[in-house]
Protein backbone atom coordinates (compact mmCIF):
# COMPACT_ATOMS: atom_id res chain seq x y z
CA UNK A 1 0.00 0.00 0.00
CA UNK A 2 2.09 2.92 -0.95
CA UNK A 3 -0.79 5.87 -0.20
CA UNK A 4 1.85 8.57 -0.37
CA UNK A 5 2.21 8.14 -4.41
CA UNK A 6 -0.95 10.57 -4.67
CA UNK A 7 -0.71 14.35 -4.60
CA UNK A 8 -4.01 15.15 -3.36
CA UNK A 9 -3.74 16.71 0.37
CA UNK A 10 -6.90 14.40 1.59
CA UNK A 11 -8.07 11.01 1.48
CA UNK A 12 -11.71 11.72 1.31
CA UNK A 13 -13.17 15.71 1.04
CA UNK A 14 -16.49 16.69 0.15
CA UNK A 15 -18.45 19.62 0.44
CA UNK A 16 -21.54 20.83 0.21
CA UNK A 17 -22.89 17.05 0.34
CA UNK A 18 -26.87 16.80 -0.32
CA UNK A 19 -29.01 14.10 -0.71
CA UNK A 20 -32.48 14.56 -0.78
CA UNK A 21 -34.90 11.53 -1.36
CA UNK A 22 -37.99 12.76 -2.99
CA UNK A 23 -41.94 12.13 -1.59
CA UNK A 24 -44.60 11.53 -3.66
CA UNK A 25 -45.51 15.05 -4.23
CA UNK A 26 -41.71 16.02 -5.40
CA UNK A 27 -40.52 13.12 -7.23
CA UNK A 28 -40.14 14.63 -10.33
CA UNK A 29 -37.61 17.44 -8.77
CA UNK A 30 -37.35 16.34 -5.41
CA UNK A 31 -38.62 19.70 -4.12
CA UNK A 32 -42.17 18.19 -2.51
CA UNK A 33 -43.54 18.53 1.00
CA UNK A 34 -43.19 15.10 1.55
CA UNK A 35 -39.43 14.84 0.46
CA UNK A 36 -36.67 13.07 3.07
CA UNK A 37 -33.69 15.75 3.53
CA UNK A 38 -30.65 12.75 4.41
CA UNK A 39 -27.95 14.57 4.40
CA UNK A 40 -27.90 18.66 4.33
CA UNK A 41 -24.92 20.64 3.52
CA UNK A 42 -22.33 18.35 4.98
CA UNK A 43 -18.50 19.31 4.90
CA UNK A 44 -15.82 16.76 5.79
CA UNK A 45 -12.14 16.46 5.19
CA UNK A 46 -10.09 13.19 6.41
CA UNK A 47 -6.65 13.26 6.37
CA UNK A 48 -4.69 10.37 4.96
CA UNK A 49 -3.82 7.63 7.07
CA UNK A 50 -6.21 9.37 9.76
CA UNK A 51 -9.58 7.18 11.57
CA UNK A 52 -12.40 9.89 11.24
CA UNK A 53 -15.55 8.95 12.74
CA UNK A 54 -19.22 9.60 12.03
CA UNK A 55 -21.11 9.71 15.38
CA UNK A 56 -24.89 10.36 15.83
CA UNK A 57 -28.20 8.16 16.21
CA UNK A 58 -29.76 6.03 14.11
CA UNK A 59 -31.49 8.39 11.03
CA UNK A 60 -29.20 11.25 11.46
CA UNK A 61 -27.92 10.44 7.60
CA UNK A 62 -24.25 8.73 8.77
CA UNK A 63 -24.91 5.09 6.26
CA UNK A 64 -26.28 7.84 3.56
CA UNK A 65 -23.19 9.58 3.82
CA UNK A 66 -20.73 6.86 3.74
CA UNK A 67 -23.08 5.69 1.06
CA UNK A 68 -22.23 8.14 -1.28
CA UNK A 69 -18.12 8.89 -0.28
CA UNK A 70 -18.14 5.15 -1.77
CA UNK A 71 -19.74 5.75 -4.62
CA UNK A 72 -22.46 3.38 -3.63
CA UNK A 73 -25.51 6.54 -4.33
CA UNK A 74 -25.68 9.36 -6.04
CA UNK A 75 -25.64 12.84 -4.08
CA UNK A 76 -28.12 15.19 -4.78
CA UNK A 77 -25.84 17.95 -4.90
CA UNK A 78 -22.13 18.63 -3.83
CA UNK A 79 -19.28 17.32 -4.66
CA UNK A 80 -17.03 14.22 -3.18
CA UNK A 81 -13.79 13.58 -4.17
CA UNK A 82 -11.70 10.51 -3.10
CA UNK A 83 -7.22 11.35 -3.46
CA UNK A 84 -8.79 14.51 -5.17
CA UNK A 85 -10.54 12.39 -7.70
CA UNK A 86 -14.20 12.34 -8.61
CA UNK A 87 -16.72 9.05 -8.74
CA UNK A 88 -17.84 10.36 -11.90
CA UNK A 89 -14.83 10.36 -13.91
CA UNK A 90 -12.72 8.18 -12.16
CA UNK A 91 -15.31 5.63 -10.67
CA UNK A 92 -12.81 2.33 -12.15
CA UNK A 93 -10.20 2.98 -10.46
CA UNK A 94 -10.96 4.45 -7.09
CA UNK A 95 -13.16 1.15 -6.39
CA UNK A 96 -9.90 -0.74 -6.87
CA UNK A 97 -8.09 1.58 -3.82
CA UNK A 98 -10.97 1.65 -1.50
CA UNK A 99 -12.42 -0.92 0.89
CA UNK A 100 -15.79 -1.24 2.44
CA UNK A 101 -17.82 -3.40 5.07
CA UNK A 102 -21.33 -2.82 5.17
CA UNK A 103 -23.34 -2.68 8.53
CA UNK A 104 -24.65 -5.77 7.06
CA UNK A 105 -23.02 -7.88 4.84
CA UNK A 106 -24.21 -10.92 3.24
CA UNK A 107 -22.26 -13.71 2.08
CA UNK A 108 -22.83 -16.96 0.57
CA UNK A 109 -23.89 -19.59 3.06
CA UNK A 110 -22.45 -22.34 1.02
CA UNK A 111 -19.05 -20.73 0.27
CA UNK A 112 -16.03 -21.61 2.12
CA UNK A 113 -14.14 -19.08 3.97
CA UNK A 114 -11.54 -19.70 1.51
CA UNK A 115 -13.91 -19.89 -1.33
CA UNK A 116 -15.45 -16.40 -0.22
CA UNK A 117 -12.13 -14.91 -0.12
CA UNK A 118 -11.09 -16.29 -3.56
CA UNK A 119 -13.92 -14.61 -4.62
CA UNK A 120 -13.55 -11.11 -3.42
CA UNK A 121 -9.78 -11.68 -5.09
CA UNK A 122 -10.78 -11.80 -8.17
CA UNK A 123 -12.12 -8.32 -8.53
CA UNK A 124 -9.01 -6.79 -7.84
CA UNK A 125 -5.89 -6.07 -9.98
CA UNK A 126 -3.36 -7.14 -7.17
CA UNK A 127 -5.30 -8.77 -4.26
CA UNK A 128 -3.36 -9.84 -1.53
CA UNK A 129 -2.38 -13.02 -0.57
CA UNK A 130 -4.87 -15.27 0.46
CA UNK A 131 -2.77 -17.14 3.74
CA UNK A 132 -1.92 -13.26 4.79
CA UNK A 133 -5.44 -12.34 4.76
CA UNK A 134 -6.56 -15.01 6.84
CA UNK A 135 -3.68 -14.54 9.22
CA UNK A 136 -5.14 -11.14 9.64
CA UNK A 137 -8.90 -12.13 10.66
CA UNK A 138 -7.39 -15.21 12.56
CA UNK A 139 -9.45 -17.51 10.85
CA UNK A 140 -6.81 -20.10 9.36
CA UNK A 141 -8.39 -22.48 11.35
CA UNK A 142 -12.04 -21.56 9.36
CA UNK A 143 -10.69 -21.42 5.98
CA UNK A 144 -12.40 -24.84 4.65
CA UNK A 145 -16.03 -24.05 7.17
CA UNK A 146 -18.86 -23.14 5.46
CA UNK A 147 -19.90 -19.06 5.91
CA UNK A 148 -23.22 -20.67 6.85
CA UNK A 149 -22.03 -22.08 9.96
CA UNK A 150 -19.59 -18.94 11.24
CA UNK A 151 -20.33 -17.13 14.69
CA UNK A 152 -21.28 -13.62 14.36
CA UNK A 153 -18.37 -12.65 14.83
CA UNK A 154 -16.12 -14.94 12.73
CA UNK A 155 -19.02 -13.69 10.02
CA UNK A 156 -17.64 -10.06 10.95
CA UNK A 157 -13.79 -10.54 10.12
CA UNK A 158 -14.55 -12.60 7.32
CA UNK A 159 -16.51 -9.28 5.96
CA UNK A 160 -13.57 -7.11 6.99
CA UNK A 161 -11.01 -9.37 5.25
CA UNK A 162 -12.94 -9.21 2.54
CA UNK A 163 -13.08 -5.43 2.53
CA UNK A 164 -9.16 -5.58 2.87
CA UNK A 165 -8.70 -7.90 -0.34
CA UNK A 166 -7.45 -5.53 -2.71
CA UNK A 167 -4.60 -3.60 -0.41
CA UNK A 168 -7.18 -0.82 0.14
CA UNK A 169 -5.99 2.95 1.00
CA UNK A 170 -9.11 3.99 2.23
CA UNK A 171 -11.48 1.16 4.57
CA UNK A 172 -14.92 2.31 5.13
CA UNK A 173 -16.55 0.48 8.12
CA UNK A 174 -20.15 1.21 8.90
CA UNK A 175 -21.11 0.45 12.55
CA UNK A 176 -18.70 -2.70 11.98
CA UNK A 177 -19.15 -4.03 15.37
CA UNK A 178 -22.86 -3.75 15.99
CA UNK A 179 -24.57 -6.77 17.41
CA UNK A 180 -20.55 -8.06 18.34
CA UNK A 181 -19.93 -8.99 22.06
CA UNK A 182 -17.00 -7.51 23.63
CA UNK A 183 -14.65 -10.04 23.08
CA UNK A 184 -15.53 -9.85 18.99
CA UNK A 185 -16.07 -5.77 19.18
CA UNK A 186 -11.94 -6.09 20.60
CA UNK A 187 -11.24 -8.34 17.84
CA UNK A 188 -12.69 -5.89 15.59
CA UNK A 189 -10.61 -2.65 17.19
CA UNK A 190 -7.49 -4.98 16.87
CA UNK A 191 -8.41 -5.82 13.19
CA UNK A 192 -8.46 -1.98 12.42
CA UNK A 193 -5.62 -0.97 14.53
CA UNK A 194 -3.19 -3.01 12.63
CA UNK A 195 -4.63 -1.67 9.39
CA UNK A 196 -3.36 1.65 10.24
CA UNK A 197 -0.08 0.82 11.32
CA UNK A 198 0.15 0.16 7.81
CA UNK A 199 -0.38 3.68 6.92
CA UNK A 200 -4.21 3.24 5.96
CA UNK A 201 -7.22 5.98 6.43
CA UNK A 202 -10.27 4.74 8.17
CA UNK A 203 -13.97 6.31 7.97
CA UNK A 204 -16.10 4.32 10.75
CA UNK A 205 -19.87 4.94 11.40
CA UNK A 206 -20.54 4.37 15.36
CA UNK A 207 -23.12 4.97 18.30
CA UNK A 208 -20.20 3.53 20.32
CA UNK A 209 -18.92 6.16 22.51
CA UNK A 210 -16.07 3.42 23.55
CA UNK A 211 -15.11 2.45 20.05
CA UNK A 212 -15.14 6.35 18.30
CA UNK A 213 -12.67 7.45 21.57
CA UNK A 214 -10.49 4.23 21.15
CA UNK A 215 -10.05 4.15 17.51
CA UNK A 216 -10.60 8.00 16.21
CA UNK A 217 -7.70 10.91 15.93
CA UNK A 218 -10.96 13.05 15.21
CA UNK A 219 -14.98 12.23 14.58
CA UNK A 220 -18.09 14.39 13.57
CA UNK A 221 -21.19 14.18 15.56
CA UNK A 222 -24.25 14.51 12.98
CA UNK A 223 -27.49 14.94 13.57
CA UNK A 224 -29.84 15.48 11.15
CA UNK A 225 -28.24 14.89 8.01
CA UNK A 226 -25.59 17.89 9.66
CA UNK A 227 -22.08 17.96 11.33
CA UNK A 228 -23.42 20.00 14.92
CA UNK A 229 -19.24 19.42 15.86
CA UNK A 230 -16.25 18.23 14.86
CA UNK A 231 -13.18 17.94 16.61
CA UNK A 232 -10.89 14.93 18.72
CA UNK A 233 -12.66 13.04 21.25
CA UNK A 234 -10.92 14.63 23.67
CA UNK A 235 -11.21 18.05 22.84
CA UNK A 236 -14.87 17.67 22.35
CA UNK A 237 -15.14 16.11 25.75
CA UNK A 238 -13.44 19.20 27.17
CA UNK A 239 -15.78 21.43 25.53
CA UNK A 240 -18.35 20.24 27.97
CA UNK A 241 -15.93 22.32 30.51
CA UNK A 242 -16.07 19.28 32.86
CA UNK A 243 -14.59 15.84 32.87
CA UNK A 244 -16.78 14.14 35.46
CA UNK A 245 -20.03 13.46 35.46
CA UNK A 246 -22.21 12.31 38.92
CA UNK A 247 -25.67 10.53 38.46
CA UNK A 248 -28.11 10.44 40.90
CA UNK A 249 -31.46 9.08 40.87
CA UNK A 250 -34.36 9.92 43.66
CA UNK A 251 -36.79 8.56 45.39
CA UNK A 252 -40.62 8.18 43.55
CA UNK A 253 -42.39 11.40 43.03
CA UNK A 254 -38.90 13.44 44.68
CA UNK A 255 -38.12 16.62 42.95
CA UNK A 256 -34.52 17.94 43.66
CA UNK A 257 -33.92 21.62 43.44
CA UNK A 258 -32.51 22.57 40.09
CA UNK A 259 -31.28 26.00 40.85
CA UNK A 260 -29.83 24.66 44.12
CA UNK A 261 -27.93 21.55 42.23
CA UNK A 262 -26.30 24.08 39.59
CA UNK A 263 -24.93 26.68 42.64
CA UNK A 264 -22.99 23.68 43.74
CA UNK A 265 -19.50 23.72 43.89
CA UNK A 266 -17.38 22.54 40.72
CA UNK A 267 -20.83 21.70 38.71
CA UNK A 268 -20.90 22.94 35.55
CA UNK A 269 -24.44 21.60 33.97
CA UNK A 270 -27.39 19.71 35.64
CA UNK A 271 -29.90 17.44 33.54
CA UNK A 272 -32.68 15.89 34.82
CA UNK A 273 -34.44 13.12 32.97
CA UNK A 274 -37.46 11.78 35.48
CA UNK A 275 -36.24 11.05 38.58
CA UNK A 276 -32.57 10.62 37.14
CA UNK A 277 -30.33 13.47 37.42
CA UNK A 278 -26.60 14.14 35.66
CA UNK A 279 -24.51 16.42 37.19
CA UNK A 280 -20.92 17.67 34.66
CA UNK A 281 -18.12 18.39 37.09
CA UNK A 282 -14.99 19.76 37.46
CA UNK A 283 -13.95 17.58 40.68
CA UNK A 284 -16.13 14.95 42.10
CA UNK A 285 -15.01 15.17 45.77
CA UNK A 286 -15.86 18.75 46.07
CA UNK A 287 -19.00 18.13 44.49
CA UNK A 288 -20.58 15.15 46.31
CA UNK A 289 -19.93 16.09 50.25
CA UNK A 290 -22.32 19.53 49.54
CA UNK A 291 -24.82 17.33 47.26
CA UNK A 292 -25.54 15.07 49.60
CA UNK A 293 -25.72 17.41 52.45
CA UNK A 294 -28.05 19.58 50.20
CA UNK A 295 -30.45 16.45 49.90
CA UNK A 296 -30.58 15.63 52.92
CA UNK A 297 -31.27 19.35 54.47
CA UNK A 298 -34.38 18.53 51.36
CA UNK A 299 -35.55 15.41 53.22
CA UNK A 300 -34.47 13.53 49.59
CA UNK A 301 -33.80 10.24 50.00
CA UNK A 302 -31.34 8.90 47.60
CA UNK A 303 -32.03 5.75 45.18
CA UNK A 304 -28.69 5.54 43.40
CA UNK A 305 -25.60 7.36 43.53
CA UNK A 306 -22.50 7.20 40.90
CA UNK A 307 -19.89 8.80 39.50
CA UNK A 308 -17.84 8.58 35.82
CA UNK A 309 -16.08 9.72 32.96
CA UNK A 310 -17.59 12.56 30.26
CA UNK A 311 -17.78 10.75 27.25
CA UNK A 312 -19.01 11.74 23.70
CA UNK A 313 -22.73 10.53 24.63
CA UNK A 314 -22.46 13.25 27.01
CA UNK A 315 -21.38 16.53 24.45
CA UNK A 316 -24.19 14.71 21.83
CA UNK A 317 -26.85 15.22 24.67
CA UNK A 318 -25.53 18.69 25.71
CA UNK A 319 -25.27 19.98 22.25
CA UNK A 320 -29.15 18.28 21.15
CA UNK A 321 -30.82 17.44 24.23
CA UNK A 322 -30.80 13.63 22.70
CA UNK A 323 -29.08 10.15 23.43
CA UNK A 324 -27.46 8.83 20.91
CA UNK A 325 -29.06 5.92 20.71
CA UNK A 326 -32.51 7.60 20.66
CA UNK A 327 -34.68 7.12 16.95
Amino acid sequence: MDISADDAANAIACSGLRKVYPGASGAARGTGAGDVVAVDSLDLAVARGECFGLLGPNGAGKTTTVEILEGLAPPTAGDVRLFGLAWRSHGRELRQRIGVALQETRLSEKLSVSETLQLFRSFYRRPRPLQALLDDVQLGEKRDAWVGKLSGGQRQRLALACALVGDPEILFLDEPTTGLDPQSRRQLWELITGYRSRGGTVLLTTHYMEEAERLCDRVAIVDHGRVIREGSPRALIASLGAAHVVEFELGEGAIADEAALRALPAVTAVRREGSAWSLTVTEPHRALPPLINQLAASGLALARLGTRQATLEDVFVALTGRHLRDG
